[in-house]
Order: C-alpha cells, then structure tokens, then sequence
C-alpha cells in the first residue's frame, strides 16, 4: 500500500513546486507559507506556480489530492475485498481499523519518497484552523469515512452510532498525534523513540484498546470490544 507516498521525478517543475510547497506547510502552517517562500524553495517564478496550479487554494488542493487519491483507494480496495471474503457477515472490528490506519502509516514510515511529510502535514491539517482546507479534506474524505464508519456500524451493533463516530474521531487525533507529535513529550522531559517503523504496532494497539473500551455511564448497549 505504499504506492500512494512515492515521490514524482525532482525535475518537473510542477512537481517541484508541489514538493517545495508541501515541505513549507508543514514547517510554517498554510497562512504563513508564502508564494514568495515557494517559489524560491522550488527554484521556480509565480509564473510558473500560477500556469501549474492557478492560485495558492489549487496548489494546497493538488497537494493533498496527488496523495490522498490513492491512499483512500487502497483503503476502499482493501475493505471491498475483506467484505467479499466475508460473505455479507460483519467484519471484525479489528480488521476494520487495520485497513484504514494501517494504510495511513504505511507512508507514515516511508521517510524516502515523502510519504511521512505528507502525513506530518495532513496530522498538522487536523489541528490547524484553516476553514477552506478542513472543508476541501471533509470533501475528499465523505465517501471513506462513510464505508469504513458504515462497516464499524455493522460489526458493533450493540455500540450506540453516536459512540462509534466519537471513538473514530479520537483514532484520527491519535494517529494524528503520534504521526506528528512526540516532539511534544520532549517538553514533559521525555524523549521518545519515534522511528515510524517501530510507530505502527504501539499505535494499532492503542487504537484497538480504544475501541475495546467499555462504554460510558448512561449509554445503550453493550461492550464495545466484545469482537475486536
């Protein structure tokens, strides 16, 4: 599934700007990241920028689409054939957020072709306010969300809906985090060993044991691990 993070030839001038573009939005956020700083980055003239792309909302757009178009289309690959394996029964919740996390950190850990940059900034997305990037992502991601939180529907029936949407939400803060984020327990004093090889097995465990998690006072419903 790492298809998705390869990086285009360094010598095609729009894809420069892409991979100029995409450095700087994760090292300074999107407002702060200037035409200016791209252009220079990438060894390129507005010009060129706006012939590529037309304007900065266009560039951040294609930014996300060159890699988010095949990480969800391995997501929806690999769940459609989990779902024709199954024969019309319930997938097991575990199986569930392996497709759809697993794949995310499957780039996450290709630190060769850009594929942990791109995940540093789409973990920064979540918790940056940017209103014209959060909608255009909310866009790219409804129909996967839709599937995968559809499937986690059918394999707890007995977890409140409202639960599942909640539990999945704090999964993507946490892969979010700990994609991008360990930095942070330097200022606690800790520093963590964050090689992305070694990310994957402490944060699929973490997800599951949130998902496995029982539920909370007053809902309806069972145990939300009992098939995890």
């Amino acid at each position: 599934m790492t298809e998705p993070a390869s990086r285009p030839p360094v010598g095609d001038t729009r894809n420069r700007i892409l991979d100029a573009a995409e450095a700087l939005f994760v090292e300074h956020g999107f407002d702060a990241t200037s035409m200016r700083m791209i252009t220079s980055a990438a060894g390129a003239n507005l010009a060129a920028v706006n012939y590529h792309f037309g304007s900065k909302d266009a560039l951040i757009q294609e930014i996300f689409r060159r890699r988010l178009a095949g990480l969800n289309h391995a997501r929806l690959a690999a769940l459609d054939r989990l779902e024709a394996e199954a024969g019309g029964a319930p997938l097991r919740p575990s199986a569930i957020v392996e497709v759809f996390f697993g794949a995310a950190l499957e780039i996450a850990a290709d630190t060769e072709h850009g594929g942990h940059q791109f995940m540093c900034l789409l973990a920064r997305t979540y918790n940056e306010p940017n209103a014209f990037v959060r909608q255009f992502l909310a866009e790219e991601y409804a129909g996967v969300i839709e599937r995968f939180v559809g499937a986690l529907y059918r394999a707890l029936p007995d977890v409140p809906r409202v639960e599942i949407l909640w539990r999945f939400h704090f999964m993507m803060g946490a892969m979010s985090f700990a994609i991008a984020g360990a930095e942070g327990m330097q200022a606690l004093g800790e520093r963590l060993d964050h090689d992305p090889a070694r990310l994957r097995p402490r944060l699929m465990s973490f997800l599951l044991g949130g998902l496995r998690a029982p539920l909370p006072a007053g809902a309806v419903g069972g145990g939300a691990g009992a098939r995890a």
